[in-house]
């Protein structure tokens, strides 16, 4: 008889309301699992009150007050006495990014499983303040020698939520680099990918909206920006040659940020195109903005990374993310869904190079800003499912009858047999809480796990050193930042 998992899920914002919830629920048919206890903070106490009740999830909570920096010693005491009597052994982190070090460290002092969302942390400031840049690499190390430190004692898993790992369309693309670095002894020579999110945001609400934040100091690398330096880093990594892996990387970034973005469209510019409407939702002038913004988070990003062995450059990667782009946004009110909704639409494309041998393209672009119901058509270019491979070979040298290869994932949902009503990607955040209870309850080795802890590190030294690099730019100093 396997044990029940018990959980502590804290943060029940929208990610644990549109995944977490539903999946675990869904999962209990396959595992021993309950959510024995909810955390969120008091002022959202009366919103998860009543959604809990709408959707039946009869789940103990816990309304607490909202910190930052160490965890409180009451709060620390009271959960610590709640893990002993309930007999809990796993936590969910769902939370702002900035408090996921404060929890993942009280987590492992008490050698508990961890499934936490990306980035693995974030600083506030972390956009102006080199010791907060700087601090994002150095909470990962202190996170990973925690974990290692008790793991000969008690092997436990600590999940990085990033879907892309398990994504069959990326995962199919890793083993093709496989193959062709299999036969010909080439790595991957360049990548440059793209990752928008459509995610309009009107000025003011850069200061009033707390939700995927710019106001806190950091702003797009530190929310799905993450998801793209950690997918670089697996494409980059797959062919797993150990003499042509690098022994440094340099980073350069240039960053966009909320005063650059009012550049771009002023209140005139606003007022024109949402006429008297706009009215309603100027709450600041572009004067008065361009004081607040100061030291607010970036909303755009586009990030050079050098790949070097020996002091010589063997890869090139470039990587550009953006919220500010086409979006499906035509209101002045934002809508009270600004997870999945508010207009909000993906763009992403991936180019990945190696060498003569093969080109590998990946191409998703949404057009509607709706995911809640899919079907076989949103396979295609605008769908919410669309996901193009297209795959070039030198056939001359590698054999085979056709130098391009085009897989969709309608093949792949054939293949997989996925559930074409719902999105891709949450099918695939499924799969990333299924390993997750399958660790658990002994059904997986530590070496089946796609996104345990101790595989981010290149991702987080790219995250970091991409807010080092804009630091060191604003005081004239040297761009690159050498790891």
């Amino acid at each position: 008889m396997k044990f029940v998992t018990r959980i502590i899920l804290i943060g029940i914002g929208p990610h644990s309301k549109r995944v977490y919830l539903p999946a675990i629920t869904q999962l209990k048919q396959k595992f021993k699992v309950e959510i024995s206890l909810a955390i969120d903070v008091k002022s959202e106490a009366k919103k998860i009150t009543h959604y809990f009740e709408k959707h039946d999830y009869k789940i103990d909570t816990l309304f607490i007050d909202p910190f930052t920096g160490q965890f409180p010693e009451a709060l620390k005491a009271d959960l610590n006495h709640f893990v002993e009597v309930h007999g809990i052994n796993a936590v969910i982190i769902a939370t702002e990014p900035s408090v996921h070090h404060a929890y993942a460290e009280w987590a492992l002092s008490l050698k508990l499983h961890i499934l936490m969302d990306k980035p693995v942390s974030t600083r506030e400031n972390a956009v102006s303040e080199l010791e907060q840049a700087n601090g994002i690499l150095t909470d990962y190390q202190q996170l990973l020698q925690l974990y290692n430190d008790f793991q000969q004692e008690k092997s436990t898993v600590f999940s990085i939520n990033v879907q892309r790992r398990y994504h069959p369309g990326f995962q199919y693309v890793m083993e093709r680099i496989k193959e062709v670095s299999a036969a010909t002894n080439c790595p991957v020579t360049a990548i440059h990918s793209s990752h928008s999110d459509g995610q309009w945001r009107l000025p003011s609400e850069m200061v009033l909206q707390d939700y995927h934040s710019y106001n806190k100091g950091h702003g797009k690398m530190s929310h799905s920006g993450y998801h793209i330096f950690d997918i670089v880093s697996q494409l980059y990594d797959a062919p797993g040659i150990a003499e042509k892996t690098p022994d440094q990387m340099e980073v350069i970034s240039s960053l966009i940020l909320p005063e650059g973005f009012i550049k771009q469209l002023n209140e005139q510019d606003y007022e024109a195109n949402f006429k008297a409407d706009y009215e309603q939702a100027k709450v600041y002038d572009d004067a008065e903005l361009m004081k607040i913004f100061e030291d607010y988070g970036e909303i755009d990003a586009t990030v050079l990374v050098r790949q070097l062995k020996d002091g010589v450059n063997m890869a090139n990667i470039t990587i550009n993310l953006l919220h500010n782009s086409f979006s499906r946004r035509s209101w002045v009110i934002p809508d009270a869904d600004l997870y999945k909704g508010n207009g909000r639409v993906k763009h992403e494309y991936h180019n990945i190079q190696q060498g003569p041998f093969q080109n590998i393209q990946i191409h998703s672009y949404q057009a509607k800003d709706k995911h809640h119901h899919n079907n076989k058509k949103d396979y295609k270019p605008g769908g919410n499912n669309h996901f193009d491979i297209y795959i070039f070979r030198n056939i001359g040298m590698l054999g085979g009858k056709h130098p391009l290869e085009i897989v969709t994932m309608k093949d792949l949902s054939a293949l997989h047999k996925f559930d074409d009503s719902k999105l891709l990607t949450e099918q695939a955040k499924t799969a990333v809480i299924a390993e997750f209870l399958g660790f658990i309850q002994g059904d997986l080795d530590k070496k089946d796990l796609k996104s345990n802890i101790d595989s981010h590190l290149n991702s987080v030294k790219m995250m970091s050193a991409a807010y080092v690099s804009h630091i060191q730019q604003k005081v004239n100093g040297n761009p690159v930042v050498k790891i």
